[in-house]
């Protein structure tokens, strides 16, 4: 499944921050940096999600804030936002 994210890197503190622009928005603590962002990115919904970290990575928008995240699980985008909100 894809679910579309809105990415905030250099937060004090990794979590959930509620919706922009129509998408969720996450908070990284990890600067945009060599890629830093993008990997707290792929362990925040690995962590909330409860999957390896080869089962979640960035399909699109790599060096954007707008991302679409491909995760390997039979997850619907409601299970998706349950998970996120709770583990912030």
């Amino acid at each position: 499944m894809k679910f579309h994210v809105y990415i905030q890197p250099g937060a004090k503190k990794s979590g959930y921050a509620g919706e922009f622009d129509g998408k969720a928005k996450i908070k990284v603590a990890a600067p945009p940096v060599e890629g830093a962002a993008n990997e707290a990115v792929v362990q925040f919904f690995a962590k909330a999600l409860k999957l390896p970290k080869s089962s979640v990575r960035i399909c699109a928008g790599g060096l954007s804030r707008h991302k679409t995240i491909e995760i390997d699980a039979d997850l619907t985008d409601g299970d998706v936002l349950e998970a996120i909100r709770r583990l912030s």
